[in-house]
């Protein structure tokens, strides 16, 4: 393969699998790292002493810092190459993992977890990118799917896996588990995907980094402890003040300047735009479910995390299985059918979940987040690919890169407001539950937490109902983006 870049000779004999699996093992290793923690939460409260709004930093912590790096992504993959990216972002992971298992205390563990997500921001949408730029046009919806399908199965597996290994060793070993995955990824992108680079950038725009990281930062603190500060409260509204404002100045500078951090004239193209807005409400969804369904399990059916992980495994297997048959049918129906298909399940399942009580069967909530995955699984992808499809290999890791931050923001700040609802309406239904009559403090705790796990899970059904009619909006693909001219 030429050192230099790709060229159109060369972009024809690129081998599909060989890219694909070693694309695969960075996707999955970066999102087990997140769902296995999700199953962990109870046992990290328990072991260092904590409380829920602390430990959840390890996944709003990690996340967040996922959606700050995203921006970068886009200008280090133009600059050194989306492979070398990959690579290097591949071995910092690896470490992290290795300095999350030290973790002496609840602080050290979210410290090196938001390094471990900083590095897992770089992994997403370089993975993406390297699909985008590199596959042929005619294979990217297959190959966006088994992208997704190594997205979703790890989340099948990731849970049960992490019910075994605290059951034999603790949870360390969610970690330790990363090291030999990583150094296996770390070979493949070596070995399996070439060198290429379509445009070098002549300079960073360190001022439009600034401004992206202080608005997420904000936002997110404001989001994460307004169910302990109070929303009125001046720490919360001045976060909130500061985010948006902020915000608007990152939105500002990389409109006007020349090599903006984040090309986010990307967001013009109106099918791009109207399928982000999508992926990030199936995201919000899909985060209710991976967060509240363990916390409930755990905390008030006292299930173990091995029998949560088992409960929780063929819902997150049937999400992964059906990721390659939406692929396949894709290329014939489009993506409103699919994406339609997906919404209503994701909305019928979601809202099956908000008929939670205390003794409820472990079937019922399999059965319905069967449902939901399924959906998830349907709208996703399709999603994903009728956004990109349109946009040109040049600007494809901008547009990457600018999706896998919004959807990540957002996942966190999901996670964020999941925690602080509950705290809110558990206080709420626990004085319901008192006035009713009911004196004894253990029930009134059970009855109050069910309560508001039920209320949060209505409030993310009405979040995914807003993109039905946004769903059918999205119509089969005719007009291709321009191809790369490869021959300069």
């Amino acid at each position: 393969m030429n050192k230099s870049s790709l060229n159109k000779d060369s972009l024809q004999e690129v081998k599909f699998w060989p890219i694909m699996i070693a694309i695969f093992f960075g996707s999955f290793i970066t999102v087990l790292s997140s769902s296995t923690v999700t199953i962990a939460i109870p046992q990290l409260q328990e072991h260092f002493a904590t409380d829920l709004h602390l430990v959840q930093w390890t996944m709003t912590g990690f996340m967040l810092a996922m959606g700050t790096i995203s921006p970068v992504a886009g200008y280090l993959g133009e600059k050194f190459s989306y492979k070398r990216l990959y690579f290097t972002a591949l071995i910092g992971f690896t470490l992290a993992s290795l300095l999350c298992a030290l973790s002496w205390n609840i602080q050290s563990l979210i410290a090196f977890r938001i390094v471990q997500g900083i590095f897992s921001g770089l992994i997403m949408p370089a993975t993406m990118t390297i699909i985008y730029q590199v596959i042929p046009r005619d294979k990217q919806a297959m190959a966006i799917s088994l992208w997704g399908l190594s997205a979703m199965l790890a989340p099948a597996i990731g849970p049960t896996l992490a019910g075994v290994l605290m059951a034999m060793g603790g949870w360390q070993w969610l970690f330790i588990m990363n090291i030999p995955i990583g150094v296996i990824a770390t070979a493949m992108v070596m070995w399996l995907i070439p060198f290429y680079r379509l445009n070098v950038p002549k300079s960073f725009d360190l001022p439009g980094l600034v401004t992206v990281f202080i608005s997420s930062i904000s936002l997110l603190v404001a989001f994460s402890q307004s169910g302990s500060w109070g929303w009125t409260d001046w720490k919360t509204v001045t976060l909130f003040i500061v985010g948006g404002i902020v915000l608007i100045l990152f939105i500002w500078r990389e409109l006007t300047v020349k090599e903006p951090l984040l090309n986010i004239r990307v967001l013009t193209n109106g099918r791009y735009t109207l399928t982000l807005i999508i992926t990030t409400i199936i995201t919000i969804s899909l985060y209710s479910g991976t967060f509240l369904t363990p916390i409930f399990l755990q905390n008030i059916q006292h299930v173990s995390p091995l029998d949560t992980g088992l409960i929780l495994l063929p819902a997150s297997l049937a999400m992964a299985l059906t990721m390659p048959i939406v692929g396949k049918f894709y290329s014939v129906v489009g993506p409103r059918l699919l994406m339609t298909i997906g919404i209503v399940l994701v909305i019928v399942g979601t809202f099956a979940l908000t008929k939670l009580t205390i003794d409820i069967s472990y079937m019922y909530i399999l059965i319905w987040m069967m449902v939901r995955n399924v959906g998830i699984a349907f709208t996703m992808m399709p999603a994903s690919n009728a956004g990109m499809e349109q946009i040109s290999p040049m600007l494809s890791g901008h547009a990457s890169s600018l999706s896998n931050w919004i959807r990540n923001v957002f996942g966190s700040f999901s996670i964020a407001i999941f925690t602080s609802l509950l705290g809110t309406f558990g206080s709420r239904e626990a004085a319901a539950i008192l006035q009713s009559g009911v004196q004894d403090a253990a029930q009134i705790q059970l009855l109050s937490f069910t309560a508001s796990v039920n209320d949060v899970y209505l409030v993310a059904t009405v979040i995914a109902i807003l993109a039905v009619p946004l769903t059918l909006m999205v119509r089969k693909n005719k007009a291709r983006a321009p191809q790369l001219d490869t021959s300069k």
